[in-house]
């Protein structure tokens, strides 16, 4: 995973948030932080903690997009902000806040620094669209079966071996899969008797390939 201030010093990362008036924030556990920034423009990093990105639809039915931990970044150059969706902590959590408009117009633009922390960006929003577009892929598969292998497949070629870490729980795959989680366990169990995969707590081996 790239991260946004790969190869660059604390030092210049301090340089870079003060040209853009970055603002970082510490909330406790259990706040929603979206409700308490301007939803138009900005970068949120994840300097410490833990947060979940949740859609709650008009049934009240709620559905974890993610989880992001530090150093991770989120924001409407990655997701849509809407009222539907919140961001809760899960712990302690240290927030810093860019706006999206400053980081293009500034003074800091002819820094080598600077340079690398764009590229950083472009590369991280790459790396969103591919995994966004990943799982459109899985989501159109009809049925838990079908959505599990392209999963387990794409997880492979991801990592450039058959055996990988899940990385996820079996709630969180089923919120990023869209099924019944009970199915999925089901369907798992399947899967292992027919020897299509071998799994270990977190460890999958892929033998479909």
């Amino acid at each position: 995973m790239t991260l946004l201030f790969n190869n660059i010093s604390d030092n210049q990362k301090k340089k870079i948030y003060h040209i853009l008036q970055a603002n970082t924030v510490n909330y406790i556990k259990d706040i929603n932080i979206i409700s308490n920034i301007n939803k138009n423009t900005f970068i949120a990093i994840i300097e410490e903690g833990k947060v979940e990105l949740i859609y709650n639809d008009y049934q009240g039915n709620k559905k974890i997009l993610n989880t992001l931990e530090k150093d991770s970044i989120f924001g409407n150059l990655l997701i849509n902000i809407t009222e539907e969706i919140t961001c809760i902590t899960k712990e302690n959590t240290k927030v810093t806040y860019i706006d999206y408009d400053k980081i293009t117009n500034n003074e800091l633009i002819k820094n080598d620094y600077y340079i690398i922390f764009l590229n950083n960006l472009l590369t991280i929003l790459e790396e969103e669209i591919r995994k966004k577009n990943e799982r459109i892929e899985i989501l159109t598969k009809k049925t838990t079966r079908d959505k599990l292998l392209d999963y387990f497949k794409i997880q492979s070629i991801n990592k450039g071996s058959k055996t990988f870490d899940l990385g996820l729980s079996f709630t969180e795959l089923a919120n990023y899969l869209s099924i019944d989680r009970s199915a999925m366990t089901r369907e798992i169990k399947i899967l292992k008797d027919e020897g299509f995969i071998i799994i270990n707590k977190k460890r999958v081996t892929l033998n479909m390939m």
